[in-house]
């Protein structure tokens, strides 16, 4: 069995693998890359971050936390789905080269956002 330690150590690589290959696809996108189309690198960031995801999953019930009771997890959770707007605009949806990288930018803040909030466990982490 995976112990916390081991299980956050996952996590927390999964969340730095995760932002960089997103950081990585951005520089594609705002370079106008090609290779972002390519169907080997719009798919290597799903086992990522499903590995982000279940790691966080298996953390929270390991814990007993729930959105209900834990505010920071809320918050976390909310603003997980707005990155997730957020990226699909920036590397897919966007109709214009400005309203993409502007998508782009906002998921990075959003982002550090969602560390802090889980760094300091509050959604007011500023």
């Amino acid at each position: 069995m995976i112990g916390h330690a081991e299980l956050k150590l996952i996590h927390q690589a999964a969340a730095v693998l995760s932002i960089l290959g997103f950081i990585v696809r951005g520089g594609l996108m705002i370079g106008q890359s090609a290779v972002l189309r390519e169907r080997w690198m719009r798919s290597w960031p799903h086992l990522i971050d499903t590995t982000l995801l279940v790691s966080g999953v298996w953390m929270a019930l390991n814990l007993q936390f729930s959105p209900a009771n834990s505010p920071w997890l809320t918050a976390k959770i909310v603003a997980l789905l707005i990155y997730i707007a957020l990226g699909f605009v920036a590397l897919r949806l966007g109709r214009t080269y400005r309203s993409r990288v502007a998508a782009f930018a906002a998921a990075l803040v959003c982002f550090a956002y969602i560390g802090l909030v889980a760094v300091k466990k509050s959604p007011w982490p500023f």
